[in-house]
């Protein structure tokens, strides 16, 4: 696993203070500048790899909204469909809220296009403090959907061991990060 132009990037990232919460601005995370298809090749490139490992997958699930990049490249380099938790309300039938804390902000989120039994794989792109994760993983188990793992881009947090103990679900991060005032660090 080289993916050193994403690495490089991530070392340039402005970090934008949210009371207490580090909040970084980059391509993957936020579309900001743009996303080239060079980084955005190297990233999902690497992903694709563990998510083969993973076994069988009927669907990518990713979260609205940086997530949906993600997912659209997979799902066209790896031919299986996806859905994208989301932001508004649809009213289907079967939608299902999920209700979730983040560093930074309180939301609802609404599954659809999930059923029991199915083999499906969470992308997204970044994890930091475990909230929305937590809240798609612990719905998603009530609705008898099978996560064979969870893959972000980016861990700038230190819950994702907890997140897979709690729901024995593995949790893959591409890169990890801390942010110590302004000063990043990847390994």
């Amino acid at each position: 696993m080289s993916l050193e132009q994403f690495k490089e990037s991530l070392q340039k990232v402005p970090v934008i203070k949210k009371g207490d919460y580090s909040y970084i601005v980059h391509p993957i995370t936020d579309g900001i500048p743009e996303i080239k298809p060079e980084l955005l090749r190297e990233v999902t490139s690497e992903m694709k790899k563990h998510i083969e490992k993973w076994g069988p997958i009927d669907k990518i699930v990713t979260i609205e909204a940086m997530g949906m990049p993600l997912a659209t490249a997979l799902s066209l380099d790896m031919n299986i469909p996806f859905t994208i938790i989301r932001k508004r309300k649809y009213g289907l039938p079967g939608e299902v809220c999920v209700e979730q804390k983040t560093g930074y902000a309180k939301s609802k989120l609404y599954v659809n296009g999930l059923k029991k039994g199915e083999n499906v794989v969470i992308v997204d792109d970044i994890l930091s403090t475990g909230g929305t994760l937590k809240a798609v993983l612990s719905v998603l188990k009530d609705m008898g959907v099978n996560v064979r793992g969870a893959i972000v881009a980016v861990d700038k947090g230190d819950c994702a061991e907890e997140v897979d103990k709690e729901f024995d679900v593995q949790i893959m991060a591409l890169i990890k990060m801390d942010i110590n005032n302004d000063d990043i660090r990847i390994t």
